[in-house]
């Protein structure tokens, strides 16, 4: 790959040759491609985030194109070719969509999209579909400049870097800006906002001074966008390398308080301990410190963890309404755990999270306080199988975000915090090697419980379980003689009444 470009400084030439570099490893789907467009007189360019993603040295399996044939033409060209081919839509909108697997296995997910000059409407976010003819007009209409680069693909594979826009000075400058008029591009596409974040988040870039002045101008008409966009791009901003940064952007600009209002209300309380300037920086660095635990032992997830990363930004979002001003100056937050639980609930599904995401979120809100009521190793041994047991599933992450959530800056105290909670750790394992607290199930089963009381099924038998499950955490695992008299026992005093 050769740089169409004039001589440029060293930075520049090692970024080029380091692309050209990560874009051999890809051959063997550039090469065929390349060969089979130039035949048919067809120009082909590997564009957008796979280019940044290959100057960056990061370049995944899934590669964009840009061409000037027509949809239909792509199509036909590469149907022998590709392992499969499929349309999710992206047809209507001039994108082919293909997976081709290389020799050693890895599966290349591929589009190819006819140039584009589209017009919007500035209602929506949908564009009105006009194919373009030449790859500047294509590139001209992209978000932002580092993703309106481009590299031709011929006959012997990557070939020349196509840079019309400077795309690659802002790469080298560490900034977001677009390529025309931000304001015109954020009418074109409030979403764009959005992904401006969401790069910050990913690259650890920052925003041109007139692209957050845009934003911050127009920060409502994120409204215009649905939900699932607005939760899709969220998402991959929690989950990226620098996510502090991309929501301290979106709540500077106000775009926050449009899709995300409860974070920057935190920005109003200080909390009780005053360590932190307020809730909102108390919020940013348990995040930080839960990103930091996401590869200890016991991670339930590999790599970035979406569930625990959502309840370490959303564990105190409760506390702006339950704000309570002591006497003598002090600030207190009383319940503010079961307030905010509530509030991730309600927000979650108002961005039309799925279930199980919204319901272990709340959870890990709801419990992250639980842990304070320890002391200095007080709970009885039914108290810590109750933490366990409610937990569930979510333990390891709820260890991991009570520890996050210990920001003191006072070091003998975050020492007996940590030493605390070892201590419950402890006591967790040890309870769970004797008793299997993975699987707390009451002694006796439904048939059973109906064998010895002699009642059919009914509401009276899901009693006698939930009797028996409190039991057995307050008890611990009980023999059969045991649990059959307990059982007994109980049912009388329900006959009685």
């Amino acid at each position: 790959m050769v740089s169409s470009a004039q001589p440029q400084p060293d930075r520049r030439t090692r970024l080029l040759a380091g692309a050209a570099v990560t874009l051999r490893g890809h051959e063997e789907v550039l090469r065929p491609l390349g060969q089979m467009f130039d035949a048919a007189g067809l120009e082909l360019y590997l564009v957008g985030g796979s280019v940044r993603d290959a100057v960056l040295g990061r370049l995944g399996a899934d590669l964009d194109f840009a061409t000037n044939g027509r949809p239909e033409q792509v199509q036909e060209l590469i149907r022998g070719w590709a392992d499969n081919l499929w349309d999710t839509g992206g047809l209507a909108f001039g994108t082919v969509s293909a997976a081709k697997s290389d020799s050693a296995g890895v599966a290349h997910q591929i589009e190819i999209t006819t140039f584009r000059s589209d017009a919007y409407d500035r209602v929506s976010r949908n564009p009105v579909v006009n194919y373009g003819d030449t790859l500047e007009g294509d590139l001209v209409r992209r978000d932002f400049r580092v993703n309106a680069m481009a590299v031709r693909v011929g006959p012997s594979g990557a070939e020349e870097f196509v840079d019309p826009l400077g795309g690659l000075d802002d790469l080298l400058s560490g900034v977001l800006d677009t390529p025309a008029a931000p304001e015109d591009s954020f009418n074109d596409d409030p979403l764009r906002m959005l992904r401006a974040a969401r790069f910050v988040s990913q690259l650890g870039f920052d925003v041109h001074p007139r692209v957050r002045a845009a934003a911050t101008a127009m920060a409502s008409e994120i409204d215009r966008i649905t939900a699932e966009r607005v939760r899709a791009e969220l998402d991959k901003l929690i989950l990226g390398e620098h996510p502090i940064e991309g929501i301290d952007l979106m709540c500077s600009t106000g775009l926050a308080q449009r899709v995300l209002p409860e974070v920057p209300a935190m920005q109003l309380e200080i909390d009780e301990h005053h360590q932190h300037k307020d809730v909102y920086r108390h919020s940013l660095t348990v995040l930080q410190q839960a990103i930091d635990l996401e590869d200890s032992a016991g991670e339930p997830v590999p790599g970035p963890d979406l569930v625990l990363r959502w309840a370490a930004l959303l564990h105190d979002i409760g506390k702006p309404a339950t704000k309570r001003n002591e006497p003598g100056g002090g600030v207190s937050f009383h319940h503010h755990e079961v307030v905010g639980a509530k509030m991730v609930r309600k927000r979650m599904r108002a961005l039309k999270y799925p279930n199980q995401v919204t319901d272990d979120v709340a959870t890990l809100v709801f419990l992250h306080l639980r842990f304070h009521g320890y002391g200095k190793g007080e709970w009885t041994d039914s108290a810590v199988r109750r933490y366990v047991t409610d937990a569930g599933d979510l333990l390891a992450r709820l260890h991991k975000l009570v520890r996050a959530d210990c920001t003191t800056r006072n070091r003998r105290r975050a020492a007996a915090l940590r030493a605390t909670y070892d201590d419950l750790e402890t006591r967790i394992a040890r309870i769970a090697a004797q008793e299997d607290l993975d699987r707390v199930r009451p002694d006796l089963d439904g048939n059973e419980i109906m064998r010895i009381l002699g009642i059919p099924a009914g509401p009276a038998v899901g009693r006698a379980w939930k009797y028996l499950k409190e039991l057995r955490l307050d008890r611990g695992p009980l023999d059969r003689a045991q649990a059959e008299a307990a059982l007994k026992e109980w049912w009388e005093t329900q006959c009685e009444r």
